[in-house]
C-alpha cells in the first residue's frame, strides 16, 4: 500500500474512532486521543481546550453518523490535515446536522494525537 494511502486509512480511523459513543464517553481514550495543547473551534461558536473537551464527555449525547469527501494533506514530515464533510444525527431527528470538519494531527512518540479540530455547519447540499 503506498504511504499516502496507509496515512489516510489510519487517520480516518482515527478521525472515526473519536467519534464512536464508546470512546467518546471515555476520558481516558479521549485523553490519550488529544494532544495536551489541542483546541477546537466547534460548530456551536464554542472554543474548547482539552480539558473542556475531556470535562464534557459525561453529558455527550449519543449519535450516528457518516463520513464523506474525506482527505489527507500532509503539512510537513509528522503532520497532516484531515478534511471531512460529517452528517450526524439522533434517532429523534429527521434530518441529519451536516458540518465540515477539519483535524490538525502530528504523530509524536509513535502515535499520531490531534492537536486542533474545527466544525463549521453547513447546508444539506454544500460541497
Amino acid at each position: 500500500m503506498h504511504q499516502d494511502a496507509i496515512l489516510e486509512q489510519e487517520l480516518r480511523e482515527l478521525e472515526e474512532s473519536h467519534l464512536r459513543s464508546d470512546l467518546r464517553s471515555s476520558a481516558e481514550s479521549m485523553g490519550a486521543l488529544l494532544a495536551d495543547e489541542f483546541i477546537e473551534f466547534g460548530s456551536s461558536g464554542r472554543i474548547l481546550d482539552r480539558a473542556a473537551v475531556i470535562a464534557s464527555i459525561p453529558g455527550d449525547a449519543a449519535f450516528q453518523c457518516r463520513i464523506d469527501s474525506f482527505a489527507v494533506r500532509a503539512l510537513a514530515p509528522g503532520a497532516a490535515l484531515t478534511i471531512y464533510r460529517l452528517s450526524a444525527w439522533s434517532d429523534s431527528e429527521s434530518q441529519p446536522r451536516v458540518t465540515l470538519r477539519s483535524s490538525a494531527w502530528v504523530h509524536r512518540a509513535g502515535r499520531w494525537l490531534l492537536v486542533f479540530h474545527q466544525g463549521t455547519v453547513a447546508s444539506g447540499d454544500a460541497a
